[in-house]
Parts: C-alpha cells; sequence; structure tokens
C-alpha cells in the first residue's frame, strides 16, 4: 500500500490539474462567445449608461479580425483593417444585410435602455453629463484642429534651451527607460554653469526668430488661401487695426487736400472786399 503520503500528494496533482483544465476550458468559452457575438465585450457596466452599440461595418470587422490574424499572423493592425475594409466594400447589400439587421435590433434595445436611465438621473447627474459631453466635444474639436493645421504645414513652435539640450544627448543619456533619461538630462542640464547654458539660450533665441519668421509666410499664406480661420486671434486683430489705420490715414489726407483750397478761396475772399469797409448790420423792421 502507498503510503498516506503519496496518496494526499497524488491527489492534489490530480485536483489542480482539473481546476487547470476548467479554467482553460471556461476561458476557451468565453472568448469564442466574444468573437462570436462582440456586442457582449461592450456590455453595460453595473450603475453606467448603456453602451451604443456597433454598427454593421464594425460588427463585419469584429468578426473578420481574428480570422484574418489565424489565416495571416505576420500582418499588421492598420493592413488588416485596410484589407477587412476593402473587402466590406466588396460586399453586395444582401450579404451587408445581416450586420446591419443586427445594428437595427441593437439600437432599438440601447433607446429604451438610454430612456430607463436617463429616467433615474438626478438634475445635478443632468448637468454633469451635459458639462462632461462639452467637454469631449471640445477636445474633439482641438484635435482635429490640431490635426489640420499640421496637414496645413503650420511651422512647429520654438524650443527651449533644454528641449534643445535633450535632443541632442537623450541618445547617451543614462538609463534604458524614457523616464530615467530624462531624469540624468535633467540633472546633466541642472549641474551646467551659465557658460555652457548659455549656448542653448541663444540656439533658443534663434529658433524664435525663425518660427516668428515661418509663421508670417505661413498666415500670409492662409489668408491668400482664404483660411483666416486658421490664424491666430492675435494675428488677426493685429491686421484688423493695421487695416483699419491705413483707411484712417488715407481718409485724413483727403481732407488735408481739401484745406489749401478752402484757405485760398477765402483769402481770395478777402481781398475782394474793400478795405476798411464795415459789415452791413441787419435792421429790425418795425
Amino acid at each position: 500500500m502507498a503510503p498516506l503520503s503519496f496518496v494526499t500528494a497524488s491527489v492534489s496533482h490530480l485536483a489542480k490539474s482539473f481546476s487547470v483544465f476548467t479554467c482553460t476550458s471556461t476561458l476557451a468559452r468565453v472568448v469564442q462567445a466574444a468573437y462570436s457575438n462582440p456586442v457582449k465585450c461592450l456590455c453595460t457596466q453595473a450603475g453606467g449608461p448603456p453602451k451604443r452599440p456597433l454598427n454593421g461595418y464594425m460588427r463585419y470587422v469584429m468578426q473578420q479580425k481574428p480570422l484574418m490574424a489565424r489565416q495571416n499572423p505576420e500582418l499588421k493592425q492598420v493592413v488588416m483593417v485596410s484589407k477587412i475594409a476593402q473587402a466590406w466594400r466588396m460586399l453586395t447589400p444582401e450579404q451587408k444585410q445581416p450586420f446591419e439587421d443586427a445594428f437595427q435590433r441593437e439600437q432599438e434595445q440601447f433607446k429604451i435602455d438610454l430612456e430607463h436611465y436617463q429616467a433615474q438621473l438626478t438634475p445635478a447627474e443632468v448637468q454633469q453629463q451635459v458639462t462632461e459631453k462639452r467637454q469631449r466635444r471640445a477636445k474633439r474639436k482641438a484635435i482635429r484642429k490640431k490635426r489640420e493645421l499640421t496637414n496645413m504645414g503650420k511651422p512647429k513652435r520654438p524650443r527651449s534651451p533644454f528641449n534643445i539640450f535633450m535632443s541632442e544627448h537623450y541618445e547617451e543619456a543614462k538609463g534604458t527607460t524614457t523616464q530615467a533619461k530624462m531624469k540624468s538630462l535633467f540633472e546633466d542640464w541642472r549641474d551646467l554653469i551659465s557658460t555652457q547654458k548659455q549656448v542653448y539660450i541663444q540656439l533658443a533665441e534663434d529658433d524664435k526668430i525663425r518660427y516668428k519668421n515661418e509663421m508670417k509666410s505661413w498666415e500670409d499664406h492662409m489668408v491668400d488661401i482664404g483660411r483666416e480661420d486658421l490664424i491666430r486671434d492675435l494675428t488677426l486683430s493685429a491686421k484688423k487695426k493695421a487695416a483699419k489705420t491705413s483707411k484712417s490715414n488715407k481718409t485724413g489726407k483727403k481732407v488735408e487736400a481739401k484745406r489749401p483750397a478752402t484757405a485760398e478761396a477765402a483769402s481770395t475772399a478777402t481781398t475782394m472786399k474793400a478795405p476798411g469797409s464795415a459789415p452791413r448790420r441787419k435792421t429790425k423792421k418795425t
């Protein structure tokens, strides 16, 4: 008969194996369910607002991504999504219909859940949601404008002395991570003497001049192509002030041009009067 300790160890090992097998099977079922029904991956959190359902195209992408990843594991995510988008465009309306129908069903349920959720909100929570929505909209607008400015070739902002120092010595800085390198560079910058820092300060001043000249040319070009909305508010106000000043100067010159003629006419009228003659007085009728 085997010793009791050996039997106990065997039973324990068998229990662990069964537990690992059970967990693995459960994980496989969860992953399979996530791929077969992607909407369940975006389930609503307890107490939170309902999530918007995926549209027909996104459902198709979620369905095709794991299949394409298994067939082409070397493909990058960007290339994979591009191929899936091309395949979606090639589908017929009948082939797209199941995905669109699933979206419509989920959309109707989403509207019902959203009404139930909004009905239980307090006025303070409603106001908070409005504020957060406004902030998200403003953030998206700022991101879109920044991307547009980059695409339109807006010059890069001038660099600070430390940024110039960092770009020159980043590769040789101590540390393996970005945070460690930045800490080392900051310490090296702090230990520089004033004469060494003056070199980078002068480079930063030169970069400011570069930025100022490039921005002037770029903003003039934006005015020429009718994109004044991309110009800085300070530049717009300066241009309006300059235009107003130029207009007032032109008006002042016209007035000054008329004054000599008026003065000449006045002097001529004075010389035509008889010397020593007094002005006639009006007499009241009785």
